[in-house]
């Protein structure tokens, strides 16, 4: 295979031109939605009903 050959079957690798869906995507933020989601549900929660039984407390 020459390498013209070899080009048009890996443009990528060749360093020519990508397709334009492999555009590289930042997931950070999806990344930190989802760990705040799953720590901050459980932490709101237990704040909450920390707090409430405090104020039964009092009651």
């Amino acid at each position: 295979m020459s390498t013209q050959e070899q080009e048009a079957f890996e443009p990528a690798a060749s360093g020519g031109t990508s397709d334009p869906y492999d555009v590289p995507v930042d997931r950070a933020p999806l990344r930190l939605a989802f760990g705040w989601l799953l720590v901050g549900a459980p932490l709101v929660y237990g704040i909450i009903t920390t707090l409430s039984r405090v104020g039964q407390l009092f009651q």
